[in-house]
C-alpha cells in the first residue's frame, strides 16, 4: 500500500505527534507498505528518507504552547506537487484542523483520507471560530481516528462528527530493553519535557521538591528537556540545587535509558494533554509513574491503577505521595508489575494494526465505490440501448 503522512508540526523541533508519525511511518514501512511523510522542515535539516520537508515553518500560540507551523502559497504548491507524485493509496493527515499542511493537504487531496486528532482543548475558541473555514475540507475525510476520547470529545463538541479512538503508540520493547545508567540510579525522580513550557508542570515540581528534601535528604531530580536552566532552578534555594540536575536534551536511547534508571517518574502537567505519551513511555521501562490528575492521564493509567494521580498543580500533594512511594518498595515493585502488563495495549503491533484496519476500510470502500460507479456507467451507456456501444 502507498500511504502519504500529513505532519502538521515542524520535524526540526521534538514533540508528540511528530513522535507518533515517525513511529508509525517506521512501523509501516517495517510491514512492507511504502510510506512517504510530508512535514514542516528546515531546507538543510538532515531528514530520514521517508520525509519530504515542506519548507520552513513560524511559530504560532496553539492549544497553550507554541506550535511550528506551516501555511501559504509556497507550502501549497508543495503540498500539490507531493500529491501528484505520490500517487497514494490512502492520505493520512494529523491535526487536519490546525492552520498548517493538513488543511491544505485536506483541501488538495482526492481519494481515500484518514484524519487524526490529537488535541483536548474542549474550550478552544479558535475552533468554533474556524468552523465554516474547516467544515468543506472535513467533509472530505473518509475515516477519523481521536486519540483518546478527550480528543475525540473535542471533535465531537467543536466540529461535529465522530471518531474511533485509537491511542498514541509505543514501541514497548524499545524502552524495556533499555539499560539502566548507574549515575541516574539511587533514589532518583524523573521529569521529561519542555522546561520553559509552564503546562508541563515543571514549576509545581521543583515548588514540592524542597518538601521531599525535607523527609529524604538523599533524593535526586533529573530534569531532561530543552529550555533555561537557570531560569528554572532560579526559584530554588541554593541548598536544594545541588539535588537538581538538568540533564538538557537527551536523545531517544537515553530518555529509555532515564526511565529505567529512575526510582520514580513524575508527570506535573497542568493541561492541554490529550493521551500522555511520556507516561505509558515511562510504564513501558519499568517506571512508577506518579502523575497528576487530568482526565487523559487518568484513563491512560486506567483510572489510577497503572499509576498514582495528585491533584493538578497541588505541589503539596505531590510531596506528601512522592514520600510515601519512595519509602515504600513493596508499592514501587507494584507499580512496574502493574505498569509493564497495562502498556502492552498501547505496543505499536496493536497499535499499527488498528491504524491498517482503518486504511484497509476506507480503500475498500473506495474500490468499491469505483466499480459500482463503472457498473452503473456501463448500465447507462450499454443497458439503454447505446448504439455505438451495440456496435461494438
Amino acid at each position: 500500500m502507498r500511504i502519504g503522512i500529513v505532519c502538521p508540526y515542524s520535524w526540526d523541533v521534538p514533540g508528540g505527534v511528530q513522535f507518533h508519525i515517525r513511529d508509525l511511518a517506521e512501523h509501516l514501512i517495517g510491514l512492507g507498505h511504502e510510506v512517504s511523510v510530508l512535514a514542516p522542515a528546515d531546507d538543510d535539516t538532515p531528514l530520514p528518507p521517508y520525509v519530504v520537508s515542506a519548507g520552513r515553518a513560524v511559530p504560532v500560540p496553539y492549544n497553550g504552547s507554541v506550535a511550528r507551523l506551516n501555511f501559504g502559497f509556497l507550502s501549497a504548491a508543495r503540498v500539490h506537487r507531493w500529491l501528484r507524485e505520490g500517487k497514494f493509496d490512502v492520505l493520512h493527515i494529523h491535526e487536519p484542523s490546525s492552520p498548517s499542511l493538513g488543511m491544505l493537504a485536506c483541501w488538495a487531496a482526492k481519494g481515500p483520507i484518514v484524519a487524526t486528532f490529537h488535541t483536548s482543548n474542549p474550550r478552544s475558541r479558535a475552533m468554533i471560530a474556524a468552523y465554516g473555514i474547516l467544515q468543506a475540507s472535513l467533509e472530505k475525510l473518509s475515516a477519523r481516528i481521536a486519540v483518546s476520547e478527550y480528543a475525540r470529545r473535542t471533535l465531537v463538541e467543536h466540529l461535529g462528527g465522530d471518531a474511533v479512538v485509537i491511542p498514541n503508540g509505543v514501541d514497548v520493547s524499545f524502552f524495556a530493553d533499555a539499560r539502566p545508567r548507574p549515575q541516574w540510579q539511587g533514589r532518583t525522580i524523573g521529569f521529561i519535557g519542555r522546561i520553559d513550557e509552564p503546562r508541563k508542570g515543571l514549576p509545581t515540581l521543583l515548588k514540592a521538591f524542597p518538601r521531599i528534601l525535607e523527609e529524604l535528604p538523599d533524593v535526586r531530580l533529573l530534569v531532561a528537556g530543552r529550555g533555561d536552566e537557570k531560569e528554572a532552578a532560579a526559584s530554588l534555594p541554593e541548598k536544594v540545587r545541588s539535588q537538581v540536575e538538568f540533564l538538557g536534551m537527551v536523545s531517544d536511547e537515553d530518555k529509555a535509558r532515564l526511565l529505567r534508571s529512575v526510582d520514580l517518574y513524575v508527570a506535573p502537567n497542568t493541561g492541554g494533554e490529550s493521551f500522555g505519551i511520556i507516561l505509558v513511555e515511562a510504564m513501558s521501562a519499568g517506571a512508577p509513574v506518579l502523575a497528576s490528575d487530568l482526565d487523559a492521564f487518568r484513563q491512560v493509567l486506567g483510572g489510577g491503577e497503572a499509576g498514582e494521580l495528585f491533584p493538578v498543580e497541588d505541589a503539596d500533594a505531590l510531596a506528601e505521595s512522592a514520600v510515601r512511594l519512595l519509602g515504600d518498595p513493596e508499592r514501587l515493585a507494584e507499580l512496574r508489575r502493574i505498569g509493564s502488563a497495562h502498556v502492552r495495549r498501547f505496543d505499536w503491533s496493536r497499535v499499527g494494526a488498528d491504524i491498517l484496519s482503518v486504511y484497509e476500510t476506507i480503500t475498500a470502500g473506495a474500490a468499491a465505490t469505483v466499480a459500482e460507479d463503472e457498473r452503473v456507467g456501463l448500465f447507462a451507456r450499454f443497458g439503454r440501448g447505446d448504439r455505438t456501444g451495440a456496435r461494438e
